[in-house]
């Protein structure tokens, strides 16, 4: 059955009760953004969770159509959202925005973070990978992004050190998350599944994106390790009717019929 996520009672920063979210500015009303740290280039993830998280925005960009053909989207990993000012940024391990696409203008310091005032909107999927239990994922981040209007927000606990399952699907219902029994996120048209397999060389349960039918969304090289499949199926097809065509012309000839001269 679907569980409300319970409230935690502290938090490092949280978005609080009576704190009005920022609503999208005209460009003139923009806040400067010179002095904030919108990368600090410092390594500091892990080889299990970059992997993933390049699986998950590769198939998106590779294979995935949105729910309106030409709906623009906006996907990527360890990028800062700015969602008020005055307030630090939070950086999802990944995340997913429909109706929105990056400025042309990208090394613009405007536009190298997620600005909600600039862009318009929230993500519509957040994505939190658990590598340790430092990161807070079930509690205070849970609780920001609830109070953010982020519609759903997922955690992939892979070695279950949150002790809660490996993968959970939350959805916003007015000011906090439920946690969901499906999969299926309907509102942006994709879903979620764990899948065991090969990626990158290396064999792990991977989190995946699906169609409604559990068809996974395909990275470049499946994609491309299919069509070569086909390529090579419909290669031994013709092969196979090529070489019925002859058998079927040695048994004319051999009963005195040109098989030229049967149009």
């Amino acid at each position: 059955m679907p569980t409300i996520a319970q409230e935690p009672t502290q938090y490092d920063d949280p978005v609080t009760e009576d704190e009005e979210l920022l609503e999208p500015l005209a460009p003139q009303d923009w806040p400067p953004v010179d002095h904030l740290v919108t990368e600090d280039d410092t390594p500091v993830d892990n080889f299990p969770s970059a992997k993933q998280q390049r699986l998950l925005v590769e198939s998106l960009y590779n294979a995935w159509t949105p729910p309106k053909d030409s709906q623009p989207f906006l996907a990527d990993a360890n990028i800062a959202i700015y969602y008020a000012v005055g307030k630090p940024p939070i950086v999802p391990d990944l995340f997913l925005s429909l109706d929105v696409q990056v400025a042309d203008d990208w090394w613009n310091k405007l536009h190298r973070s997620y600005f909600v005032w600039m862009l318009g909107k929230l993500p519509d999927v957040v994505i939190e990978i658990v590598s340790n239990r430092a990161g807070q994922e079930a509690d205070r981040k849970l609780h920001t992004y609830a109070r953010m209007r982020v519609p759903y927000y997922v955690i992939f606990d892979p070695q279950e050190q949150l002790g809660a399952g490996v993968l959970r699907l939350y959805e916003l219902r007015g000011l906090v998350y439920v946690e969901m029994a499906e999969r299926w996120l309907a509102e942006v048209g994709i879903g979620l599944t764990l899948w065991n397999g090969m990626y990158e060389n290396k064999k792990d349960i991977w989190l995946r994106w699906c169609d409604r039918e559990g068809n996974l969304i395909l990275t470049g090289g499946e994609r491309a390790k299919q069509e070569h499949q086909r390529a090579e199926q419909e290669r031994q097809r013709a092969e196979q009717e090529h070489q019925r065509a002859e058998r079927l012309a040695e048994k004319l000839r051999a009963l005195g019929i040109d098989p030229d001269s049967i149009k």
